[in-house]
This record gives C-alpha cells, sequence and structure tokens, in this order.
C-alpha cells in the first residue's frame, strides 16, 4: 500500500499559496581553501583538496539520502482527489536537476549571497519532483562556498525525514565519502491501484469515507489540520490559553506578495551569555537566559525600525511572536549538542515584545519574566504533545517552528521567532569546515517577517526573512539589531560607555 501523507503533512501542500511558499531554508557558508591552510598548515594534502569539491558534494548528497528516502520520493495526487496524496518514487529521479551549481561574481560579498537566497527562496518548489533543492554557490570573497538549502514542511516531520541540511553535516571532516549506495524505484503505481488502495482504506475506516464525501479531500485535510493543529483539541485549549487575546496591530501584519528580501547577521554568543551573567550578578540580580537576551536585542532592533517608519511607539506598545523555545534543564537556553540540539522539552511561547519600553534593561527583564511564567506554567507545551501533532527531532527545530507558526490562528500573533540552539563545536560537509549557518524562515499569511536564530561554535547567527515590498527597509531592522545588542551590554555593565 502506498505512504499516504498525513492529513497535517498534506495540509502543508493544500494550504501553500503562491506568495507564502511552505519550505523552511538554511544558508551554510563553507570554509574556502585559504582558511583550511591557515587552520591545517601542518597537513600534506593540498590546499584546494581541503575545500568542498562538486564531484564530492554530489557524493556525499547520493551517500546521505540513502535508498527509498523521501528525499528521492514525489506527490502523487488521486483521482478527483477521493483520498489524500500519497508519496511515490521517483522513477525519473535525477540528482543534478536538485543540487545546482551558481556562482557570485568573484568576489562575492555576503549582500549579494543575500539577494541570491531572496531570490531562491521566493520560488515554491516544483511538486512535480521530490520537495527539496540544495544550491552550491561558489564565488565568494576568500574562496568560500555557500549552500542554500529549501525543504518542504511536508518532507520533514522530524520522524521519516530530517532536514537536508543536516544530513549533510559531520562532526569530523569526511576524507573518504562512501560510494552511494544502489537504488532502483520502485513502479509507480497506476491511478486504479491507488484507487484501490484507497478503497480497501476506506473499508478498515468507513467513517474517513463520510468525511471525505461530506466536504471532499482538500477540504477534508485542510479542517483536519486546522483541527489538529489550530482549532480543537488539548493541545489547541493550551494555546489558546497561553494566548488569549488577539495580537496587538503592528506594522509587520501587511499584505505578502511572493517576492523577498534577507539579511544574515553574526553576532558572538559570548556577548549574549555576558550579559546574563552580569544580571546574575547584580545588586538587582534577576534570572535570564540567552533566549531572553537574544529576543531583547531583536526588541531594539525592532523599536529603531518602528521609530524610523515613524510608527506610534509608546510606553504599551509590544509586538507578539510566537517563539518555539528548547527548555533544557536549566531553562529555556541556547545549549550545545551532538551534531543538533541538546533539548528535553520545547515550549510554544507567546512573548509580548515591549518595543516602547526606552530602557534595555527593563526590555530583558520583562521579557524574561514571560518565557519564565511560560516555561513554569502548565500551559506550556511539552514535546511529547507535539510528538502526536507533527512528529519531532531536536535537528529540524526550525521546521518545527514552521509547523508551529501554522498551528495557532495567525489573529495571536505578529511574527515568529525560532531559536535553534546548536553545537558549540565546528561541523563539517565533507573535507570543508562549516563557519556559518543561517536558518532561512517562512513568512505566514500576512505576516511580513519572519526570523530564525542559530547558536553554532560559538555565534549566534540570525536571518531575517522579509516580504520585498512591506519589508524595503529591512537594513534598518539588521543594524538595529546589531546596536541593540551593544545598548545592552553597556546597561548592564558588561563593557564601558564609548566616548
Amino acid at each position: 500500500m502506498p505512504d499516504r501523507l498525513s492529513p497535517v503533512d498534506a495540509s502543508f501542500l493544500y494550504l501553500e499559496e503562491p506568495t507564502t511558499a511552505m519550505h523552511v531554508g538554511s544558508v551554510m557558508i563553507l570554509e574556502g581553501p585559504q582558511a583550511a591552510r591557515e587552520r591545517g598548515g601542518d597537513r600534506g594534502d593540498a590546499p584546494d583538496r581541503r575545500a568542498l569539491q562538486h564531484e564530492d558534494l554530489m557524493a556525499l548528497v547520493a551517500d546521505r539520502i540513502g535508498e527509498n528516502s523521501r528525499y528521492r520520493q514525489r506527490v502523487r495526487e488521486l483521482p478527483g482527489r477521493i483520498s489524500g496524496p500519497v508519496w511515490v518514487d521517483d522513477v525519473d529521479f535525477d540528482l543534478s536537476y536538485h543540487v545546482r551549481r551558481s556562482a557570485l561574481p568573484a568576489p562575492g560579498s555576503e549582500e549579494q549571497l543575500a539577494e541570491f537566497v531572496a531570490r531562491i527562496q521566493s520560488r515554491p518548489l516544483d511538486r512535480e519532483h521530490p520537495l527539496w533543492e540544495l544550491y552550491v554557490v561558489e564565488g565568494l570573497e576568500h574562496g568560500r562556498i555557500a549552500l542554500v538549502t529549501k525543504t518542504h514542511q511536508a518532507l520533514v516531520d522530524g520522524i521519516t525525514a530530517v532536514d537536508i541540511g543536516h544530513l549533510m553535516l559531520d562532526p569530523e571532516p569526511v576524507t573518504d565519502i562512501p560510494r552511494p549506495p544502489s537504488w532502483t524505484s520502485r513502479r509507480e503505481p497506476s491511478d486504479v491501484q491507488l484507487v484501490a488502495d484507497a478503497v480497501r482504506d476506506f473499508a478498515r475506516r468507513p467513517l474517513t469515507l463520510v468525511e471525505r464525501i461530506r466536504g471532499g479531500i482538500v477540504g477534508g485535510a485542510v479542517d483536519a489540520a486546522r483541527g489538529t493543529l489550530g482549532g480543537a483539541g488539548s493541545l489547541v485549549t493550551q494555546v489558546a490559553r497561553t494566548a488569549a487575546s488577539p495580537a496587538p496591530s503592528s506594522a509587520l501584519n501587511a499584505r505578502v506578495r511572493a517576492t523577498r528580501r534577507f539579511r544574515m547577521l553574526r553576532t558572538d554568543l559570548a556577548e549574549y551569555r555576558a550579559v546574563r551573567d552580569a544580571m546574575a550578578t547584580a545588586d538587582r540580580h534577576v534570572e535570564v537566559t540567552v533566549t531572553d537576551v537574544a529576543l531583547t536585542v531583536l526588541t531594539g532592533g525592532l523599536r529603531t525600525w518602528l521609530q524610523a517608519r515613524g510608527e506610534p511607539v509608546h510606553s504599551a506598545t509590544t509586538v507578539r511572536a510566537m517563539v518555539p523555545i528548547s527548555v533544557s534543564e536549566g531553562g529555556a537556553e541556547m545549549t550545545s549538542g551532538d551534531r543538533g540540539v541538546s533539548s528535553s522539552q520545547v515550549l510554544a511561547c507567546f512573548v509580548d515584545l515591549p518595543v516602547g519600553e526606552p530602557s534595555s534593561r527593563l526590555r530583558l527583564e520583562r521579557i524574561a519574566y514571560q518565557t519564565r511564567h511560560q516555561a513554569r506554567s502548565s500551559h506550556a507545551i511539552p514535546a511529547a504533545a507535539l510528538t502526536g501533532v507533527a512528529g519531532f527531532a531536536p535537528p529540524t527545530l526550525h521546521h518545527l517552528g514552521a509547523r508551529l507558526a501554522n498551528a495557532v490562528t495567525r489573529r495571536r500573533f505578529n511574527l515568529v521567532v525560532t531559536n535553534v540552539p546548536g553545537p558549540q563545536v565546528p561541523l563539517y560537509v565533507g573535507r570543508a569546515r562549516m563557519e556559518a549557518t543561517y536558518p532561512v524562515m517562512p513568512l505566514n499569511r500576512g505576516q511580513a517577517l519572519a526570523i530564525g536564530l542559530t547558536s553554532y561554535d560559538g555565534e549566534v547567527f540570525i536571518g531575517l526573512n522579509g516580504d520585498r515590498a512591506a519589508m524595503a527597509d529591512l537594513g534598518i531592522l539588521a543594524d538595529g539589531v546589531v546596536d541593540a545588542l551593544a545598548e545592552l551590554q553597556t546597561v548592564v555593565g558588561v563593557k564601558e560607555f564609548e566616548v
């Protein structure tokens, strides 16, 4: 019997619109030969062999996607949509279609890379093929290479498949890439076979047939998804209690079009930790986490952005963020893990970011109070509850955050901020060390901005994804985030005022 998409996974296909593609992306920047030479100068191999070679990358991808993988399967609709879509092997699977080579005019800057990412991420994935793409972008300054990925939320459920970016990473350089295993596609079922399988499925679950007849498969899948993720059940009850009131009106909520703007910010994790430690040892000490500090920095950037627009900003002005937070034994925190996220729980928190508060320290205290209260509240959503909804796996937390964003009615929050703690040791794609990794979170309908944060190897990487028309001034927000981090350090006494 064909592997049928769950109602939740199918909903990501049916609810997708040309202006709101439902894939999650990433930008992984790999070091060039010069950096490899400086890092490992005592090694005997040629410097160019320490960098990523295209043929090695193709072999690595072929090896990692494995036999009978979701990454070799495409979605097939049933005749008349009498039942949900199924996964079938792509009999014409062509790896070179999915792994695409591109280049910037050398020496390409990170600003040029961000523009490339914005164009690529604006395009929905072609459903006639497996729902993923990987772009190899050459020409970056210092001989670096960027890998830009796109993986559909219907593909990554955290159980059957994880994000392609995670599959590519190793804790040590891979010098000998194994020969990819042979793969032979299964014969694609005919329409008659698919209908017969659907009839047998209906016979085992007759209520399903009644539901299909009543509303049609598309409406049924959408209703099932909304019922599971956003409209009924204990999970929704908890969400409703946590976010009982509609989100405040905000310039972030605007008509979303197809094109995007993207900005990449690279900051030092030690600076976030220094603020946390300073708050813990101050005369009026307050327990805060690195996540709280990160949200405060984003709040400062949003405050600057709103003021630059001439938006009304007063003491009570807030922006509500839906924040899936990784929780360890010590509380919500960015932590290290083995090739992924170290976490015992994930909480869907709704944080009213106090953009109207002029004091950065008070902004931090107010945010810390909210996250601490929700983490300790019975209304927090544990990982076990999320597993039953859409699958949970730590390495795919950004996908989980995107799924949660679709779980709650858009009226409850203004934007999504995903915060994924990563390992604090270097990771490698083949021989090449990954020096930076930026998440690209999808936009929801009516929400012009999505933010992803990933901590990795001592740094915090921030991806700002915005609607191209509504967020024409995205650069002001990016600069404001950097300034807010410096201001917060000064206010809590981490560094002196600059003259």
